[in-house]
């Protein structure tokens, strides 16, 4: 039997707000999680998530498409790329990114930990 599920972003099942500079608008959907964040500027995971996350470095995997923004993202080995508008990456555990510029990020992610920004 065909089914179909359809959920918004703009009434997530979650919010996980950040330490500050944004939050995560998390919906569950076909058993797995999708979450659109809002970066705002000055934003950067080892500052405003790894409170929340208690790991050295983000250890959630991401797939993402970027709405508008600009986000730098350096993996533990020390390889940087910069993520903007349209484009798709795929970031395996063990990073940091920050926000790029005075213009918030926001990305759709549909690849991360359902355990992303949420209190531990």
């Amino acid at each position: 039997m065909a089914t179909i599920e359809v959920k918004s972003l703009d009434s997530p099942d979650e919010t996980r707000p950040f330490v500050d500079k944004g939050q995560a608008d998390v919906i569950t959907i076909g058993g797995g999680t999708v979450l659109r964040g809002t970066f705002e500027p000055g934003w950067r995971w080892s500052e405003h998530v790894k409170p929340l996350a208690g790991t050295e470095s983000c250890q959630s995997p991401h797939f993402l498409y970027a709405l508008s923004g600009r986000m730098g993202v350096a993996m533990d080995d020390g390889t940087e790329v910069e993520i903007g508008p349209g484009d798709v990456a795929r970031i395996e555990p063990g990073h940091d990114a920050w926000v790029v510029g005075d213009e918030p990020c926001i990305a759709v992610d549909f690849g991360p930990s359902s355990a992303y920004a949420k209190q531990q």
